[in-house]
């Protein structure tokens, strides 16, 4: 299953209660306040990790929580600082606050790390309350707790293509033939049920990165099938592909399909409407495909579009050209 949300309550490591000790050297009847000071408790930190593509490891958890500070000891000796608990987390990673909404970090950067709760300050022992006229202090403070915090994760995967189609449009197939992503391809509905990411090199060494997501149908926008969760992959793209079935399967148009995706996506953000597209035709090879493609010129007034069969290969080096032209120069 792929996680791109999570919500789970932190909590920063409590400092560690100061110590009320004396001095028990032989020789010195009077030897006075020897108690430390706790420890601070540990802090929780996020982090930014290329290595992670998902937010699963947080998917059963529900509460983290850090290391306590330990309590001080005799001979002015400091407790110990618990410690810090550093969370990982996908880059493309948006932090919030689960209670108020309020975005705390968009972590886009590899390495990128912010302090989320910090940990209490230890307590004082009784040896730092030593003062000329208070010299034998018969008391300490406690530990401070440490910082609370109730945070969501949501994941917006980072990629430069954003590919998006109708179920069995072909977009696993075009996955595979443009970055050799093993995705599953198969004939029926919903084949793709979690987001994948995948990349091609272009001609200069430069690296294309594709989101494909799950098909989106008419009625996505009203939580009918898969999509509209996992439109927000897509935001963050300089590209969008609209992937469309030029074979009229299930008594499909081509030119319906391309109406009914731009109008869920507008019902989801209609920025994601203002990104330079190219408009895929795909299954070419098929017998139907000639009357369909005929159809669609008729309607569509656009001069982005380009013909290809992911199946046999045809049109997808063009594609592939058209791809870092548009979204690096577009």
């Amino acid at each position: 299953m792929f996680t791109d949300r999570a919500i789970i309550q932190l909590q920063a490591g409590k400092g560690g209660n100061g110590a009320v000790c004396w001095r028990r050297e032989k020789y010195i009847p009077k030897g006075g306040p020897s108690g430390g000071n706790g420890g601070r408790g540990g802090s929780i930190y996020l982090k930014a990790d290329v290595q992670y593509s998902t937010l699963d490891w947080y998917r059963n958890r529900r509460h983290l929580i850090a290391e306590n500070g330990r309590g001080g000891g005799p001979n002015k000796r400091q407790g110990r600082g618990g410690k810090d608990l550093v969370l990982k987390v996908p880059c493309g990673t948006l932090v919030k606050n689960a209670e108020t909404g309020e975005l705390i970090a968009d972590l886009t950067e590899d390495g990128e790390k912010i302090l989320l709760c910090e940990g209490g300050r230890g307590g004082r022992g009784n040896e730092g309350f030593k003062t000329p006229t208070n010299r034998a202090p018969n008391y300490a403070t406690p530990g401070k707790p440490g910082q609370a915090l109730k945070m969501e994760l949501e994941l917006k995967l980072i990629a430069d293509v954003g590919l998006v189609g109708f179920p069995n449009a072909g977009k696993s197939t075009l996955m595979q033939a443009l970055t050799r992503v093993r995705a599953k391809a198969a004939a029926y509905p919903f084949t793709t049920l979690r987001p994948n990411i995948g990349f091609f090199t272009s001609g200069d060494a430069q690296r294309i990165f594709i989101a494909d997501i799950p098909g989106i149908i008419e009625g996505a926008s009203q939580n009918r099938g898969l999509g509209m969760e996992f439109l927000r992959h897509i935001e963050r793209t300089k590209l969008l592909l609209f992937l469309l079935d030029a074979s009229g399967i299930d008594g499909r148009n081509p030119y319906d399909d391309y109406r009914v995706l731009v109008d869920e996506i507008r019902e989801y953000n209609p920025l994601i409407l203002e990104k330079p597209k190219l408009v895929v035709l795909n299954k070419i090879d098929d017998d139907e495909s000639q009357a369909h493609l005929k159809e669609f010129y008729q309607k569509y007034d656009g001069d982005d579009c380009l013909e290809i069969s992911a199946v046999t290969g045809d049109g997808v080096p063009a594609l592939m050209d058209a791809i870092v032209e548009n979204a690096f120069t577009g």
